[in-house]
């Protein structure tokens, strides 16, 4: 690929970055949209020959593109939610009822059904699986209309941190938020449930895509099955999350509270902190067996709790939102343009069918039969309407994940089915970001309408 090219569509993808969001902002149509389809145009373009963009190919880059952009993400995702969580507070673990039902009962649902149908049309078991998994977690990357904006920062009452590291008040989570009123997520739990959905399930995703890879390569349930279900569904989610929290923990404490002023980076405003964090934390959890991806979330999280209203974390949002969004503009064109030069060449009517199942149908109806079995009360926090839980349901955004969970597994092991995988999964994205682009912007704006009437209040 010319090196000229990469400088010229890296410079769109810059600009587009930068002139988009504020472009389209009042219409039902996402930047995903956008540049799926310029991307799409630009591939049927008489380009070089290595501008073919052939997944099998270029597997390793596409593997850690898409990694780093999750990443980059799922720290943003942690950073952005308003809403706390306290381990030892009941009405904390209430009040994230539908992420924990979204994550419980529809993700195993959309992974088994994937894989059923997968297996029914035909597709080999373990490829049938991987799909299955690929294409379960909903995207943190492109699902950035239906999620929570960012950090909630009062400009006049923003906590700053004191000269003095004994004046603190531990993470201020109580008295900051009585100060400044109602986290704007707390009114929201669409996108709230949506957005922490999307921050968790991604790590969520990988022991499915190791059974995949299992199951193709180690062959019987019986010979692996146990310590799959020890070691990839418990121990290394467990050791992710611990060490999310510990690295969060710590930089949380130099940043905010360190005796030395020079350390104490809330102070100074730096940004970076988040970008050292993620990169320390994703690097950390790998090395030790634990998710990397559950660890990013977890640090992001964790940082967020320390002085929870102070505008460093909006600093630091900022920061990541920028890089995501560059990130996630590059790929989707690099996307767009794979589609018009051949990803999508084994596309069948078993990958037409299986997309269409999925984005209408099994997320749907395993999202709402989560979110409705023993409902929560909708005027408390955590509970969600009808409406609100239709469209929790229907918006589960498919995308960068999905890519980067294929690359993985097919570096792993060499799936006969591969280059079907790909035109499945690449066509699936496109369904994806079409409908739920389209129709994110008006739904979420007649539920805001709705809200503002006070047709969903919750108490004071």
């Amino acid at each position: 690929m010319s090196i000229n090219l990469i400088y010229l569509i890296a410079g769109l993808a810059m600009l587009l970055a930068a002139v988009l969001p504020a472009v389209l902002d009042r219409y039902a149509v996402s930047a995903a949209m956008v540049l799926l389809v310029l991307g799409m145009g630009i591939g049927l373009l008489p380009l070089p020959e290595g501008m073919r963009l052939d997944p099998v190919v270029i597997r390793p880059q596409v593997e850690r593109v898409t990694e780093f952009t999750i990443l980059v993400a799922l720290m943003g995702v942690g950073l952005a939610i308003d809403r706390s969580f306290d381990w030892r507070s009941r009405s904390s673990w209430a009040s994230w009822s539908p992420t924990w039902r979204l994550l419980a009962i529809a993700m195993p649902l959309t992974i088994a059904s994937v894989a059923l149908l997968g297996w029914g049309l035909g597709v080999a078991p373990a490829a049938a699986l991987l799909l299955g998994a690929a294409l379960a977690p909903t995207d943190p990357v492109l699902a950035s209309d239906v999620q929570v904006e960012g950090p909630r920062v009062d400009g006049e009452n923003a906590v700053e941190t004191s000269d003095d590291p004994g004046d603190s008040t531990g993470d201020g989570v109580d008295d900051d938020e009585e100060a400044l009123g109602e986290p704007v997520d707390e009114k929201d739990d669409v996108r709230f449930a949506l957005t922490s959905e999307a921050g968790l399930n991604d790590g969520l995703a990988f022991p499915f895509v190791t059974a995949a890879i299992l199951l193709a390569s180690a062959g019987s349930v019986s010979s692996w099955g146990l310590h799959w279900l020890a070691w990839d569904l418990v121990g290394k989610v467990v050791i992710g999350v611990l060490v999310g929290v510990a690295v969060g923990w710590g930089l949380a404490k130099v940043a905010f509270r360190s005796p030395r002023r020079s350390l104490r980076l809330a102070e100074q405003g730096e940004p970076l902190l988040a970008l050292a964090a993620l990169v320390m934390t994703y690097g950390l959890s790998q090395l030790v067996g634990g998710y990397g991806f559950l660890s990013v979330f977890a640090c992001g999280m964790t940082l967020r709790a320390a002085e929870r209203n102070h505008r460093y974390h909006r600093t630091m949002h900022e920061v990541v939102q920028r890089l995501e969004r560059l990130l996630t503009l590059i790929i989707l064109l690099m996307l767009g343009m794979a589609m018009t030069k051949g990803v999508l060449g084994e596309l069948d009517w078993r990958g037409v069918l299986i997309a269409v199942a999925l984005v209408f149908v099994v997320r749907p109806l395993s999202g709402w039969a989560s979110l409705r079995l023993r409902a929560r009360p909708a005027d408390l926090p955590g509970g969600l309407g009808r409406r609100e839980t239709l469209a929790t349901a229907f918006f589960g955004v498919r995308g960068i994940g999905s890519l980067y969970y294929l690359a993985f597994a097919a570096g792993e092991h060499a799936f006969a089915d591969e280059r079907w995988l790909w035109s499945t999964i690449a066509f699936t994205i496109l369904l994806s970001v079409m409908v739920h682009g389209t129709l994110a912007t008006p739904v979420m704006r007649y539920l805001e309408r709705r809200r503002e009437r006070g047709g969903v209040a919750r108490p004071a």
